[in-house]
Order: C-alpha cells, then structure tokens, then sequence
C-alpha cells in the first residue's frame, strides 16, 4: 500500500508491535517500491517503510538536491535530514516498532548515512555504494551501531577512496564496521545482498 502523507509519499507493510521496522531507500530515479519487495522477504515479520524522495532531478525522485555529480547543495541535504529524521521517528513510533533498521542504494544510501551522521537514529544500516564528499562531525552516539557499507572497485559514481574515508569514519566513531567490495561499478551484486543478509539476521 502506497500512503500519501505531510511529509513522503511512502509503501508500508506494517509488523507485529516490538518487532523492527526496516526503512528502505531508493536510489535516483527509483521509487517506493524499488527495494520494497525485498525488504520484506528480508524482514518477513518487521514493519516496512519504504519512503519516495521528494525531490525531482529532470523527473528523476531523489532525497535531496545537487548542484552536479557528486557536489551536494549543502542546505537542502541539512533540509532533507531533517524532514527525514522526523518521518523516522513518526514511523517508528506509529508502528510500536523495537529495533531501526535502514537499507539505501545510491541516493538513498547517502541520505540514510547523513541520518547516521546527524541523528544516530538506527540501529543497523545497510549502505550500497553510499558517496558522502564531505567530512563528517563526530557524532559519538554511533558506538556499537552496525554499519554495512558495500561498494564497486570501479565504480565511476562513488570513488573508492571515498568509499573508504566514509568506514574509517564510522570505525573511528567506534560503530561495527563491514566493507565490502566486488569488482565492478555502479551495480549490486550477489555478495553484497548476502552482506545484506548477514547484517540483518540477528533482527529477524
């Protein structure tokens, strides 16, 4: 079910109350049920919330804005944080939800890790080739948080060098941090669900 609300349209499947609710988010161009369906045979008896970027890039659903590839408009990705930290929040409390659980691809993955970044906010996320081109505050309440970051060795969107800036940042905030690779670019890949897999598996 697709709900309209104040803040995102949005699909959710609502769980049973004290179990995890699991956000998950597109990337550019995609949609609310871009990685619903495989959210929820992840997470058979969690509450699913899968939000729709409310920004539009040449008709293209995104988080927040741009100015290029790769260089972000600062104000509105501080904007789009916001507004999403509270449709977290709403959510979680709605839904009676226990643990937080993201998972973002691309887009998606950055806005989920500037939540991280800014809020905390989750108890475990899932990044798929996440790109933040900035150095983030320190943020201390990131301790014990589980973080999977996945990334392509050639990738063209998100540099390796930056890919491995953003895990040395959580491991120096002393989150559980895995990185994982595979050879190519821009694409998902079979290890990296399994990565996927593996990280949510102590929350099902």
């Amino acid at each position: 079910m697709t709900t309209q609300t104040e803040t995102y349209t949005h699909r959710v499947r609502p769980g049973a109350p004290g179990k995890p609710i699991l956000f998950a988010f597109h990337g550019t161009g995609g949609d609310e049920n871009q990685f619903f369906d495989f959210a929820s045979r992840l997470m058979p008896e969690a509450t699913i919330v899968s939000p729709r970027g409310d920004v539009s890039e040449y008709g293209a659903a995104r988080f927040f804005r741009r100015t290029g590839e790769g260089v972000y408009d600062m104000a509105d990705l501080a904007r789009a944080t916001v507004k999403m930290a509270d449709f977290v929040a709403a959510q979680k409390q709605e839904h009676q939800a226990g643990a937080v659980l993201g998972l973002g691809f691309s887009n998606g993955a950055n806005i989920l890790a500037n939540l991280l970044i800014e809020r905390g906010l989750f108890d475990a996320a899932a990044l798929l080739h996440p790109l933040i081109p900035f150095q983030p505050a320190d943020n201390p309440d990131l301790a014990d948080r589980a973080v999977l970051i996945t990334a392509g060795e050639r990738d063209p969107i998100c540099p390796p060098a930056l890919t491995r800036a953003l895990a040395d940042y959580f491991t120096a905030q002393r989150a559980d941090v895995t990185l994982a690779w595979h050879p190519g670019g821009h694409d998902l890949r079979p290890n990296e669900i399994a990565e996927v897999e593996n990280l949510f598996k102590s929350y099902r």
